[in-house]
């Protein structure tokens, strides 16, 4: 299961920071920062496989496909964010992952404009039906 390799790949990646953050701070960051490159890059690979079965979802719904891909857009910023806010507080960056955040939300925001037009077009199409 690639659940096994996920945690390998962050108890490998812990354990050398943490051996290196005495000695060579720097390198440790660097191992951080290329062990989180290699967790994402794995989860993009897991999750690229099942696109499909959400593009299936939008054509059985009748839900336009562009709102589907708005939909994918804020969840994988949301988790992008979040995990890297993370990997800024590890650094004593809180301050940083707390703005990273709010710049996060932001963006969410502004992605979700075109979800709330078809609702409210939904609902006025509803009302002149009544």
């Amino acid at each position: 299961m690639q659940i096994f390799q996920l945690v390998g790949i962050a108890l490998v990646t812990a354990v050398a920071a943490l051996l290196l953050k005495g000695t060579k701070p720097e390198i440790a960051l660097a191992v951080t920062v290329a062990g989180s490159i290699i967790l994402l890059l794995f989860a993009f690979e897991i999750f690229e496989g099942s696109l499909t079965i959400f593009q299936k979802i939008a054509d059985a719904t009748g839900i336009e496909s562009s709102l589907v891909k708005i939909l994918l857009k804020m969840v994988g910023i949301g988790y992008l964010v979040e995990f890297s806010a993370g990997i800024l507080n590890d650094f004593g960056q809180n301050s940083l992952g707390d703005k990273l955040v709010f710049v996060g939300k932001i963006i969410i925001l502004v992605l979700a404009v075109p979800i709330l037009e078809s609702v409210l077009s939904l609902v006025v199409r509803l009302l002149e039906l009544v």
